[in-house]
């Protein structure tokens, strides 16, 4: 499989307490080169139940900045974040939804969740039904 990111830029912090807590964060500013070669732009929600790392936030945004030059689908960029995520942080639960602005007059959303049966999750957050 090809390599689409880095992800020896993401760095962690241990979590400071082992009592359960959300961290949501949203990244508004993703760019990347889509499929047409023209420059791409979205906005990502990212939901996270640490384990015991929680994201360093200049790492995240020095992830998402290795995008702007990669020609990359919608559904390849998803997944890789996701990937990349859950490789780094081995979070309890992660969700990513990312917005995908107006191209060729369609809107895109794609969403990933840690939970769902089909991701190897145990179907224990109801939330996303």
């Amino acid at each position: 499989m090809d390599k689409w990111s880095e992800t020896n830029m993401l760095k962690s912090i241990k979590n400071p307490t082992n009592e359960a807590y959300e961290i949501k964060l949203h990244a508004p500013e993703i760019t990347f080169i889509g499929a047409s070669e023209q420059p791409d732009f979205a906005t990502a929600d990212i939901l996270f139940y640490p384990n015991d790392k929680v994201v360093e936030l200049k790492s995240l945004k020095q992830y998402f900045y290795q995008f702007r030059e990669t020609h990359i689908s919608y559904e390849r960029i998803i997944n890789t974040v996701y990937d990349d995520l859950m490789e780094t942080y081995s979070p309890k639960r992660i969700r990513i939804v990312m917005k995908f602005n107006v191209r060729g007059g369609i809107t895109s959303q794609l969403t990933i969740d840690s939970d769902w049966g089909v991701r190897g999750g145990k179907e224990e957050f109801k939330d996303w039904l």
